[in-house]
Formats: structure tokens, sequence, C-alpha cells
């Protein structure tokens, strides 16, 4: 009876140390405009994951200024597919005011929205500038993991996200007159869970990031990020106070989701690999033979001398004429020399006539 006594004392203590959260969601407010800890630190997620992503994507051969280019793109179109995901999933919440739906400072993103908005933007700047879609995926991978941990602070500020209830010790009560928690509950703190395991994943997987980017092809080392984060955050939306669609909550589908396309995905790179590994290799390709002269030659001026020759039309063919019978040339005189004089004769004085006879 002591022993169970004092398990029941012991259970009483630890059901007594729950977290109180006395935070003020709003940091401040001028006019319209309200600063949120939870933008605060969604921006310094995602300029975290940035940076994270140009130093792996460095690695791979893909210059900085391409990841800041392909990045405004996956924030744009982030942000959209996040407000769009949430809309669908608390229609509701708009139905008669549908014009609240532009109204971000009142928050009110969905996070899987979020991701696939930023992988379609990644897609289309790729298409755009035709690089890689797989290297930035590889990079985007790790970036996701830390950006959305950063993120999550402002999440576990806010109480946004209602967790279900709970007698652990490390249960959370959110007292702030201003809070978005659920004030009368003591629940899981869902958020903290996913921002620990986030980085537990990316400490485990990010050392071995370059061994996998050198064994398998483009684009499955960020597919397994994706498809790693998708299963852990299956599991922990069970601690979330969601809607039920269909048995499920609908960041689970999400995850689902993700967790189907990194199946799909994964064999076909893997064999679109193979294939190129056992293709024959294509003929050598002759190069045209240099001039000493091409060594030192000017390669603007090089290449104006291509493009006026890539200009400049083909010579048309010359008709060629029957040949006429042409008279032989008359024969030369002879030199100059060679033109002696004979020499003049002399008269011949006349002989006498003989004489006549009478």
């Amino acid at each position: 009876m002591h022993l169970i006594s004092g398990l029941a004392l012991i259970v009483h203590g630890l059901t007594a140390l729950t977290i109180e959260i006395d935070l003020n969601p709003n940091l401040f407010t001028i006019g319209p405009f309200t600063l949120t800890w939870h933008g605060v630190f969604s921006v310094l997620g995602i300029l975290a994951g940035i940076r994270l992503g140009v130093y792996l994507a460095g690695r791979d051969g893909v210059g900085p200024e391409k990841i800041y280019d392909a990045s405004y793109w996956a924030i744009i179109v982030g942000l959209l597919g996040a407000r769009l995901y949430f809309v669908l999933e608390n229609y509701k919440l708009f139905i008669g005011q549908w014009i609240r739906v532009l109204y971000l400072n009142e928050g009110g993103i969905s996070q899987w929205g979020g991701i696939f908005g930023a992988l379609l933007g990644f897609w289309l700047w790729s298409r755009r500038t035709k690089n890689s879609f797989l290297k930035i995926v590889d990079a985007a991978g790790p970036a996701n993991l830390v950006g959305l941990a950063i993120g999550r602070i402002g999440d576990i500020i806010n109480g946004e996200h209602h967790g279900t209830i709970t007698n652990l010790p490390w249960g959370v009560r959110y007292i702030n007159a201003h809070t978005l928690g659920q004030p009368d509950r003591v629940v899981h703190p869902e958020v903290a869970y996913e921002l620990i395991v986030n980085f537990i994943l990316l400490g485990a997987m990010l050392p071995f990031h370059q061994r996998m980017k050198r064994r398998l092809p483009d684009g499955v080392t960020g597919l397994i990020y994706l498809g790693v984060y998708a299963i852990t955050r299956f599991f922990l939306s069970f601690f979330r106070d969601d809607q039920i669609a269909y048995g499920l909550r609908q960041a689970q589908w999400a995850s689902l989701a993700m967790v189907v396309i990194a199946i799909i995905a994964i064999p076909i790179l893997m064999a679109r690999r193979r294939h190129a590994l056992n293709a024959p290799p294509p003929p050598p390709v002759e190069e045209p033979q240099r001039r000493p002269a091409d060594d030192f030659a000017d390669p603007v001026i090089a290449a104006e001398e291509a493009e006026i020759a890539a200009a400049t039309p083909p010579p048309k063919p010359v008709r060629k004429r029957s040949a006429r019978a042409v008279p032989a040339p008359a024969p030369a005189p002879p030199p100059r020399a060679a033109r002696k004089r004979a020499p003049r004769s002399e008269p011949e004085a006349p002989s006498e006539a003989p004489p006549t006879t009478p």
C-alpha cells in the first residue's frame, strides 16, 4: 500500500510539472500590420534553409546565384500553395467572407501546401532556365528540415497548432490572453516534437549527404529526406487535434502522398541511371584541326568572323561555257638581231655592143 501511494504521489507530482507558456504571439502592431513570432521564425527558417541549400548545391556544381534565383520562385509559389491548402482545409471559416483569404497577416498557412508549392516553384524555375531540377531537390531535402525546425519555434510560442490532451509532465498549457492555443487544456506540444525530430533527422543524415550524392543518381537523396520526414510527420500527426477526413488527418494524407511520390520516383531514377551506365558509349566526335594561328586569335574577332560566315550566302555555281575552236596564233616574228639585210649588189656596167657592118 505504501508503494502504491508513493507511485501515486510521483504521478501527481509529474502531472503538476505542466509547462505553462505565457507569451503574446504578437510582437507589435502598427496600423493594420501585425508582426508575429510565427512570422519572424518563419522568415528565419527560410533564410537558414536557403543558406544550407546554397552550401550543398555548391558542392554539387550549382552556383549560389542560381539557388538564390530559384528560391525566389519557391518562396512565392510556396506561400501561395501554403495559403491555398489552408483554405481548402478550413473552408468553413471563409464561407460568406471569402475576401479574408487574402488576409495573410491573420495567419493560416499549411506546411504541406508550402512544401509542395516550393517544389512546384523549383520545377518552374528549372524549366525556364534549363537547369537540373533533380539537383535542386537534393539540396532542398535537408534545407526543408532545417527551415521547418526553426519555423516551429514560432508555432510553439503562439500555440496555433492544437495538440491532443495529455497528462505527461511535458504537456503545455497556454495562459496568455492573446494566445492562439487552448488555455483550458494541457496538450501535447506536437510542434515541439516536430522540431526535435527534424533536428535529429538532420544530424543523422547530413553527415552522409555527400556519400549518398556520389552513390545515388540526382534527385534520390532529396526524395529520401522528404520521404523520411513525411513518415515521421504521419505518426506525429496523431498528437494533433485536427480535422479528420476519411479516417485520417489532412496532414497525414499529405504525408502519404509524399511517401508515395518518393516510392515511385526513386526506382524510376535508379533504373534510368542503370540504363545510362549500360548504354554503349557514343562514337567519338572528330574535332576540327586547329591552325597554329587559332591559338593566338582574338576570341571576339573569331566570333564575329563566324557570325559573318554564317550569314553570308553560299556562292552561286558558275555555268561552264562550251569550248570554241580558237585559231592557232601566228608565229612570232624573228628577233631584231636576226633580221640582217642582204648586201645591196652594185649595178653591172653595160657591155659594149659589137660593131655593126654597114
